[in-house]
């Protein structure tokens, strides 16, 4: 058998093609099953021999199973059907290879979009009459006698008297000459007359035979057409009447009247070799998302999934169905969810790949759907920090150290001698680290039983809004945690009822936050952008920066009209600033920062840039019937720079 040539596959559940590195191809044993289809019910032999020769994966074995399927395989290679092969591997490591790329895999150059298969194992090789290798070639050589079904005495299968041997080249193999198929005949008593072959093979310089047909050749003739139709007779029984009458009228023998009595006596092949095609992993995300009420699934999914999905599933599918989908594309063959739950989750979870078998990945559904309502969740929730923190990857947990260069670093004149002189520079530093923050929950037996796809949405939900929650708990905690960041050393803390929210308040900070000067003593030279405020200061902090006339004293005093701040300072609004679970809260303190983006008061930093968490799912333990997801978000922050701030107290 040709099992494999090296070549790209499409699979259905994987977007772009697939190619399996045979480097990193594992075969356990030498003796690997050899089956029909992929079916596990429909065994044919065993390899003996598995090598990979030039790119090529190449099987040698044996017909050595009594079953129906080996029967088929047997008399259909007899007829001349050209059958094709089919691996089976589960994946352990893929690389996806962009469309501008190209990689080189079993000595072949493949351009992409293509997913190759890193490190797998084989599991099984089967007989497939259409496989997604188009290139690879299953022979059955020669075989010995394959023994009738049960009540069949009487059909006799052609022997060959060479060993079982399943093989396949690359090379175009030698023809073999097919057994010439002699319909059974009655054996007559002893003193009946002999019976005469129809055809016989003619001998070189006998006399030439007569114009007509004797006697003895119409009786011979009469015996021979006899005897097939009673050999097809006893084929078919009773239960296969209409290929009777066909093999019958068409002038079939016994040998290919069997093999369609065997071909109409398998098993009804599971939904997935019958399924629609239109069915794929796109179309059921969609679904999901319809069922969940998604309000931008047209940002999210393409047209034509949605449309399908619309179509198939009437923008509707419960918990159980959609794992029942999934679980006939992977193989499975129960009809009901609750005929056997546990078996629909090991179907609908189970790993790998099949080159003959469609399949579709229900982790990867369940985890695409599950991300998109968990992003609904996490950025339903305060994302104030965004706007006055500066934001950073680390690439592992250690403790990483911030610098800042300072000194001397105007330009100096030069001397008419042409020497430049050196600068001097120092540095400040400011640690900051990553942590790990997450949470597991599940998708039990109650919410499958009641087929509940709403468990699919909330709980991606909840997670979500549990990571938006945890991440503003840890950014306000440090960031109100600074009796050590505002200071009067650091000339960054106004105190008095001067400080207030007001005209005045703020030409006070604005003051003090433009006179602030590096170590050198020069002025700092970054500007004020950001004014930040409880909830009870908002709507004065929007007055501030949006209205061109405050009217402030009483009406007997002089006063100006024109807001001297109106547009200089964006507003931003915090409820943690004044909640009083956060130690240094107030409802009357504010604070003018500095862009993050030109010198940041506070860092929040993300491993390996990941700002969003990431959510996972699984089929549960053993001890559980259900679906367990786990949420997890990796950051830290940590204040930096007390110059790029200023609070003010807001009273005495």
């Amino acid at each position: 058998m040709v099992a494999y040539t090296g070549g790209p596959m499409r699979l259905q559940g994987w977007r772009h093609p697939v190619v399996v590195d045979l480097a990193g191809l594992r075969v356990p044993t030498q003796n690997r099953p050899i089956r029909l289809g992929h079916d596990a019910a429909q065994g044919v032999g065993h390899t003996d021999a598995i090598r990979i020769e030039g790119g090529i994966l190449v099987a040698f074995g044996v017909v050595s199973r009594d079953t129906s399927a080996a029967r088929e395989v047997v008399t259909s290679s007899r007829n001349g059907f050209p059958w094709q092969a089919s691996i089976s591997a589960s994946v352990e490591e893929h690389e996806f290879i962009r469309e501008d790329q190209t990689v080189r895999v079993n000595g072949h150059e493949v351009a992409g979009p293509v997913n190759i298969v890193r490190r797998s194992v084989l599991g099984e090789i089967s007989f497939v009459d259409l496989g997604a290798d188009g290139n690879t070639s299953a022979l059955v050589a020669s075989t010995h006698l394959i023994p009738p079904p049960p009540g069949d005495s009487s059909v006799i299968t052609p022997a060959v008297p060479a060993a079982d041997t399943v093989t396949a080249t690359a090379a175009t193999p030698a023809p073999v000459p097919p057994a010439v198929p002699q319909a059974p005949v009655s054996v007559p008593e002893p003193s009946a007359q002999p019976v005469v072959q129809a055809a016989s093979v003619p001998i070189v310089g006998a006399a030439q035979a007569p114009a007509g047909p004797t006697v003895a050749d119409i009786r011979a003739l009469a015996l021979a057409e006899t005897a097939r139709i009673t050999a097809i007779r006893q084929v078919c029984g009773s239960a296969h009447t209409v290929i009777e009458a066909r093999a019958i009228s068409e002038g079939w023998d016994a040998t290919r009247t069997e093999l369609e009595v065997l071909r109409a006596a398998r098993p009804t092949a599971p939904a997935v070799h019958i399924r629609d095609q239109t069915l794929t992993t796109g179309v059921l995300e969609a679904a999901c998302l319809l069922s969940g009420g998604h309000t931008a699934i047209e940002d999210v999914c393409e047209a034509p999934a949605i449309e399908a999905a619309q179509k198939r599933f009437r923008s509707s599918i419960g918990m159980q169905e959609l794992l029942l989908e999934v679980a006939w594309a992977n193989g499975a063959s129960m009809r009901t969810f609750k005929s056997d739950p546990r078996a629909v989750l090991r179907a609908a979870f189970g790993p790998g790949i099949q080159a003959g078998l469609s399949s579709i990945d229900i982790g990867g559904i369940l985890s695409n759907v599950a991300n998109k309502f968990l992003l609904d969740g996490f950025q339903s929730v305060e994302s104030t920090w965004r706007s006055i923190a500066a934001v950073g990857p680390v690439s592992d947990f250690k403790a990483i150290t911030r610098y800042r260069l300072i000194g001397k670093d105007q330009y100096e004149q030069v001397a008419p001698g042409g020497e430049i002189k050196h600068g001097t520079l120092g540095e400040m530093s400011y640690s900051n680290k990553a942590d790990t923050y997450g949470l597991m929950l599940s998708i039990d037996r109650r919410d499958l039983i009641n087929d509940d796809l709403g468990a699919l949405t909330t709980v991606p939900r909840k997670l979500g809004r549990g990571a938006g929650l945890k991440i503003n708990d840890v950014f306000w905690t440090v960031f109100l945690n600074h009796a050590a960041f505002f200071t009067a050393p650091f000339k960054n803390y106004l105190v008095g009822a001067d400080t207030a929210l007001s005209i005045d308040g703020v030409t006070k900070a604005e003051t003090g936050f433009l006179e602030q000067v590096d170590p050198d003593g020069k002025p700092l030279g970054i500007m004020p952008a950001i004014l930040l405020v409880p909830p009870a200061l908002s709507a004065y902090g929007s007055q501030i920066f949006k209205s061109m006339e405050l009217r402030e004293t009483t009406a007997n005093a002089k006063y100006p009209v024109s807001n001297p701040h109106q547009g200089k300072f964006r507003v931003e609004v915090s409820r943690y600033l004044s909640n009083p679970g956060y130690p240094g809260a107030s409802s009357k303190a504010w604070y003018m920062l500095a862009d993050p983006k030109d010198l940041p008061a506070i860092e929040v930093v993300f491993l390996n840039g990941q700002e969003s968490p990431v959510i996972e799912t699984a089929e549960a333990d053993f001890s559980v019937l259900g679906v367990q997801m786990r949420g997890y978000h990796d950051f830290g922050c940590s204040l930096q720079e007390p110059r790029a701030a200023v609070k003010a107290k807001g009273e005495a």
